[in-house]
Order: structure tokens, then C-alpha cells, then sequence
């Protein structure tokens, strides 16, 4: 497939990675030149100097021949002009980032969206704190991905010294029925694991069945995070908006803190029995005054990674349960776990995985990203057409 990408910033660079990965033709269309250069120094793409929207640009071969346009700008208008030319230029498929509520927030946005030419339009804050409240729904859970419209759940768990999990190969284990232990992360590496691997202490297993048989595997396997009903979360900008919201909704009680008067202003208008705080929350003693040690989960979601691991190893040492942070360089993940986060969320690696599943679009329903992109997990219609139709699994010859 020929992918072409409106925007080189870090999404659209780490995007046009794992399509090379892959194995895709990839043309970048940026103005800057100083991230022309580094995307075309480090990838095998084709780069275009311009803007994605115009009518020089799209007549190019290499771009009017794309099967699929991503506008990744660091504009909602410029990503929606460029899908909307792009399908007048007979590109088939085009897929927008869109951040402003103003776009996305509305019943009609479909049929708007649909009106304008655009065939995905992906928000990767409302995407990541959708993530987050799944999580945070899940006791024990670091990660969890759905399946076949939530009747398949991937969950990943870390595994505690003391799990009667441990130290028993996989096909002598005494797991609920239709689970299956499908990944382990061990050291850095991703193991697809056989009958005779075992887990160990301070892995990371990846578990997938259905959602209800894997609530007996919750507490059994991992050890005693708690179950979500106090949340606080540090910072109210996208997604700490979307988030503090979604959890309402649940029925959680949320305690939101942010330093800008104008976010606070606007998301206390939106929840009806959340608290709103205006505040440093990297500031020791307005944490404690505001209770973390009473929070069940403490949510770090402010733009400055450095500020984020430092909260939430504040809210631990102070006697927060659980944390959770966001993190935009994912180099950085496995560092932020070794220190003691216990959850760390990454946009990028989010909005990517939706972006993949609509470039794999066919046989390929849906893609999840795990543990910092080292390892996928893909939703696949089996056709008739396809080749290991009716054999046993073990015989299926699979990579």
C-alpha cells in the first residue's frame, strides 16, 4: 500500500516508522525542512516539501497515487482541508488527528466528518483517556486491549513475587477456561510463549479471553492493586478533560488539579460532583493537604514527561496505591516502569495503532500496540480464500 502523510512532527514520524517497518511505499509532505531532513535521514520514505492541501502537491504521481492520506499536521483545519483535497484528488482513503472539542464533540460529527471527506478521524487525547478508564476499570490491569466488539479482552498484568502463577510451565497451569497466556515481557523482550515457558516474578503476561473469564485472573495472578474509586488526576487539558468526565460518568469520585485557571473554569462547568483544584500539583505539600495518600489512583497527564514521572513518584512515596502517567518520548516506557510507575501511557503508541488498522483495512479489523510497539495484537477475518482455512493451529506453519 501507498501511504502518504501530511505532517512530519513525532506521530507523523513514528508513524511513517512503523509503516517502513511493514513494508509500505511512504511519501511525507512537510514545510519544514529541518523535519524533511530528519525524517528523510533516519527512514526510506519519499519527502515533498509543501502543504498537504495543495493542488501541486496532490497532482504529484507519487502522492495522487496513495491509497490512503494521514494529515497529522499540528492544525485540526489544515488536517481536515487536506483529507477533504485529498478526496477530491481520488485518494480513496483519508484518516485526520482532530484535537478541538468544537470538531469532535457532537452527534453529528460523523455525518460532518463524512461531508468534508474524511473516512477516520482519530483524537488521540479522547483515544488515551478512553484507554485509561478501561484500565482503571480493571483491578491489576497495566493494559487492556478489546476485541471482536468487546467479547475478546487482551489484558496485560504484572506478575508478583508471591502469585501462585509462578514458576509452573504454561500448559500445566490451572487457568479459567478459554484463557490463554499469549505474550510475556521479560527483560526488554517480547516472548510469544509455548507450553513449557514459565512466568516469573516482575514479568508482565499478556492473558486473553473473554472479559468474564478473566475476572477470576485479577487479583489470583498479580498481587493487590486496588479497585478505582478515588481518582486524582494532575492536569485538566485534553485528556485529563475527556478523562475526569468518562469517570463521572462510571460513577468514580474525581479530584482534578491543574494550574491554568481557564481549564479549571471550563471542565468544572462540565462535572456535576468532581472537584476542580487550581494548583501545583508537583508541589508536596498542597498533595498531601489535597489527600493522594486517600487517592486509589493518581493520574499524571500534564504535557512535560519529566513533570509526570515526578508526580507520580511523589503520589507513591506520599501513599498513593496507583499511578498512571503519560509519556510522549516512548524510548523512555521501560525506564518509567523500573522506577516504580505503574502504568504508563502513550498517545502516540494509541493513535498509531488505530492509524495502523485502517492501513491493514480488509482482512485486518483492528491493531494494538503493546509494551512500547514490541509487540502487536491484530484482530484478523479469516476468508475463505485464506490458506490455513480448516487446519489444526499447531499445523498452521504460522511466523
Amino acid at each position: 500500500m501507498r501511504v502518504a502523510i501530511a505532517g512530519a512532527g513525532k506521530l507523523g514520524f513514528y508513524l511513517a516508522g512503523c509503516l517502513v517497518a511493514e513494508e509500505h511505499d511512504v511519501v511525507v509532505i512537510e514545510k519544514n525542512e529541518e523535519r524533511r531532513d530528519i525524517i528523510a535521514e533516519k527512514l526510506d520514505v519519499l519527502t515533498l516539501p509543501g502543504n498537504g492541501a495543495s493542488p501541486k502537491i496532490l497532482m504529484n504521481p507519487d502522492v495522487r497515487s496513495a491509497d490512503l492520506m494521514v494529515a497529522v499536521t499540528d492544525s485540526d483545519e489544515v488536517n481536515m482541508i487536506v483529507c477533504m483535497a485529498a478526496k477530491q484528488f481520488g485518494i480513496p482513503q483519508t484518516v485526520a488527528r482532530i484535537r478541538n472539542l468544537e470538531y469532535i464533540d457532537s452527534y453529528m460529527e460523523g455525518e460532518f466528518h463524512r461531508s468534508l471527506g474524511i473516512d477516520l478521524v482519530i483524537s488521540p487525547e479522547y483515544a488515551t483517556a478512553l484507554e485509561i478508564s478501561r484500565v482503571l476499570m480493571i483491578p491489576n490491569a497495566l493494559e487492556v486491549g478489546e476485541f471482536a466488539e468487546g467479547k475478546v479482552r487482551l489484558q496485560e498484568i504484572r506478575i508478583r513475587s508471591h502469585s501462585p502463577l509462578i514458576n509452573t510451565p504454561l500448559h500445566s497451569l490451572a487457568l479459567p477456561a478459554h484463557v490463554l497466556v499469549a505474550g510475556i515481557f521479560r527483560g526488554g523482550e517480547m516472548i510469544i510463549p509455548h507450553g513449557e515457558d514459565k512466568l516469573l516474578p516482575h514479568d508482565h503476561a499478556f492473558f486473553i479471553g473473554a472479559p468474564e473469564t478473566l475476572t477470576g485472573l485479577e487479583t489470583g495472578g498479580s498481587g493487590d492493586l486496588p479497585s478505582a474509586r478515588n481518582v486524582l488526576i494532575i492536569g485538566a487539558g485534553r485528556i485529563g478533560f475527556h478523562l475526569a468526565v468518562m469517570l463521572e460518568e462510571r460513577g468514580l469520585a474525581v479530584k482534578v488539579v491543574d494550574k491554568q485557571i481557564e481549564r479549571c473554569r471550563a471542565l468544572s462547568q462540565e462535572l456535576k460532583r468532581g472537584q476542580v483544584l487550581c494548583g501545583d500539583g508537583a508541589d508536596l505539600e498542597f498533595l498531601q493537604e489535597e489527600g493522594v495518600s486517600e487517592a486509589d489512583t493518581v493520574v499524571s497527564l500534564t504535557e512535560d514527561d519529566k513533570l509526570n514521572l515526578l508526580v507520580a513518584l511523589l503520589a507513591k512515596e506520599y501513599g498513593g496505591k496507583k499511578t498512571i502517567a503519560r509519556l510522549s518520548r516512548t524510548e523512555y516506557m521501560p525506564l518509567m516502569e523500573k522506577l516504580g510507575v505503574d502504568i504508563v501511557v502513550s498517545p502516540r503508541l494509541i493513535t498509531a495503532g488505530v492509524i495502523l488498522s485502517r492501513v491493514r483495512r480488509g482482512n485486518f479489523l483492528s491493531v494494538s500496540l503493546v509494551e512500547g510497539a514490541k509487540a502487536q495484537a491484530m484482530e484478523v477475518l479469516v476468508s475463505a480464500e485464506t490458506t490455513i482455512l480448516g487446519r489444526k493451529l499447531k499445523d498452521a506453519k504460522l511466523p
